[in-house]
């Protein structure tokens, strides 16, 4: 049971830094996106207010909250497994 414990620890602790660098590198493709459709479209204004605008949408968007799915799909998975070896 302590090993199950450890093993399940170890993996929230994986899934945690997944989620962070996913996050991380998600928002930073969306704000490099929002520059660049900027500079291709030769706005005039406040460049940085605008990305700014754009990252407020996109923390509030679905494709951000999908980015849970790294702290629910293994779990899943997981369930899943111990089901079909021990009751099929």
């Amino acid at each position: 049971m302590i090993g199950a414990m450890r093993l399940f620890l170890v993996l929230l602790v994986i899934q945690a830094i997944g989620y962070v660098a996913l996050s991380f590198y998600s928002r930073g493709v969306r704000r490099r996106k929002l520059e660049t459709w900027w500079d291709e479209k030769g706005k005039k204004g406040n460049k940085q207010a605008f990305v700014e605008r754009g990252l407020h949408v996109y923390d509030n968007s679905f494709r951000r909250k999908l980015i849970l799915g790294v702290f629910v799909v293994p779990w899943v998975a997981i369930g899943a497994l111990i089901y079909i070896v021990n009751y099929m």
